[in-house]
């Protein structure tokens, strides 16, 4: 079982990496396509920062919290129940998202965000953010699921 949470984190990597090698050889800086009208589009950016560019520049910081979150989340997941498969789950969804932008800010000095939301004013994200999105989801899922058996246990 161990070699799933393996292969899903290598392949959201790769999946990551493909795609923002995609956007960057096929389209242009700045450049909107419609991807689903009035839903989504795709507009190449790039970001120095986090979210809506916060503090952008400080690749130092960058570097030094990115480092930091890796060890973190492969301890927790060294250390983890091996039953636990949905946290198990949502620390290799945080990973994965976590690397998949290490990989642009430590080559490339910025990331590379290209999803853009055209019925909110949102921030311009990747595919990374979103795996982290969704292990932040999972994660808060399986905190529930955990407090529950705990209050059926009582």
């Amino acid at each position: 079982m161990q070699l799933v949470y393996w292969l899903l984190f290598g392949v959201l990597v790769v999946g990551d990496q493909a795609l923002k090698s995609y956007v960057t050889t096929n389209i242009a800086p700045m450049s909107v396509h419609d991807f689903i009208p009035g839903l989504l589009s795709i507009t190449h950016i790039t970001n120095t920062g986090a979210a809506w560019s916060m503090l952008e520049g400080k690749m130092m910081f960058f570097y030094l919290v990115t480092i930091v979150a890796v060890v973190v989340l492969i301890y927790l997941f060294v250390k983890a129940d091996k039953k636990d498969y949905l946290y198990r789950f949502s620390l290799i969804f945080l990973l994965a998202g976590t690397v998949g932008n290490a990989i642009d800010r430590f080559t490339r000095h910025f990331v590379v965000d290209m999803f853009n939301l055209d019925f909110i004013n949102f921030p311009i994200f990747n595919l990374a953010d979103t795996y982290i999105t969704i292990g932040v989801i999972l994660i808060i899922g399986s905190l529930i699921i955990q407090l529950a058996g705990e209050k059926n246990n009582k």
